[in-house]
């Protein structure tokens, strides 16, 4: 039997205990250490046999991981850790501010060369899988336009972006697609949308005590890459009412590209998704892209990768040839 392909989990939140359970799935993986920056012994794991360690002490573990999958946000955790650990070990996360990826590739790419490693950025479902759907409709189509809509559902990145505004003690965002906007895109009329027009974002936020509730209010609201150019509500809740109603991490969304065809006909693509579980589903694509990872390393590739650059068998635990009877 193939030697499995030993994974390690930097971060345990929604998203690393959605990795846990996703390698538990995947018999040619093996989860070697979960590394935290919390006392380990205040972790418990899905698997009560994984070890848990201090993120600090991870280069201390090295010969027993193949791949590392950064679970840390987006807004203060990734641009750090990112290029750190992509020197010392291949790497993939799921870094999510679209307007800041370029220049976030470019440091993760310096890292992982200097260090002979592999590191996957920017994996998940958006970016990631609606990414490449963007890719194929203006490949397909290129006299067109590219739409894409978020929601109803939770954005983890612009929730924990909310959660580090001073004063907030916790939070929850939903990010909610115009529905005529959709409707007069799948018409193939192709209209011209704002930003404005196409989404609304709806935040729900405890705060911490004594706190002025509209200087947290105005924090939110003008936070460039996140907020501003949105309408955005926020409503102030209690903390009993947070977990009673917004315990769930539904998301989901569209990709569509209308256009036409070389004749002049009209043609519409779409891509959707509708996910029970946001860090569920976005870390079942990390995990699978980890085995990319691994076999871009075998092959003897060092350096920052998008989902752009993977080929998409890469991500299958069959053979090829399999893949071309079954799939094909």
């Amino acid at each position: 039997m193939t030697e499995r392909i030993r994974i390690a989990i930097a971060g345990y939140g929604n998203l690393g205990r959605g990795a846990e359970a996703a390698i538990a799935q995947s018999p040619d993986m093996q989860l070697t250490g979960i590394y935290t920056r919390r006392a380990p012994e205040h972790v418990q794991p899905l698997d009560a046999a994984v070890p848990v360690r201090r993120l600090d002490d991870i280069a201390q573990h090295k010969q027993d991981i193949d791949v590392l999958i950064l679970c840390g946000g987006s807004k203060n955790d990734l641009p750090q850790q990112g290029p750190a650990l992509a020197a010392q070990f291949n790497t993939l996360d799921s870094y999510d501010t679209h307007a800041r990826i370029p220049e976030y590739f470019e440091a993760v790419d310096a890292a992982a060369r200097s260090g002979g490693n592999v590191a996957l950025i920017s994996v998940g479902w958006d970016p990631g899988l609606f990414s490449l759907n963007r890719l194929f409709g203006e490949a397909i189509l290129p006299q067109g336009d590219t739409y894409t809509f978020w929601g109803k559902g939770l954005s983890q990145g612009h929730s924990d972006a909310v959660r580090r505004v001073p004063g907030v003690r916790a939070a929850v965002q939903y990010t909610v697609p115009a529905a005529d906007a959709i409707e007069q895109v799948r018409s193939g009329t192709r209209p011209t949308l704002s930003t404005r027009q196409k989404h609304t974002r709806d935040c729900f936020v405890v705060l911490e005590e004594g706190v002025d509730a509209e200087q947290v209010r105005q924090a939110i609201v003008t936070m460039p890459d996140y907020f501003a150019d949105y309408d955005t509500t926020v409503t102030f809740i209690s903390e009993e009412t947070l977990r009673r109603e917004h315990s769930a991490m539904p998301h989901g969304g569209f990709v569509i590209r209308s256009g036409e065809s070389g004749a002049g006909d009209k043609q519409v693509i779409e891509y959707s998704l509708a996910l029970e579980s946001n860090p569920g589903f976005t870390s079942s694509v990390l995990v699978a892209y980890a085995r990319a990872a691994h076999r871009l390393k075998q092959a003897g590739e060092s350096g920052a990768r998008t989902v752009f650059d993977v080929a998409p068998g890469l991500l299958s635990p069959r053979p090829a040839a399999d893949l071309r009877r079954d799939l094909l």
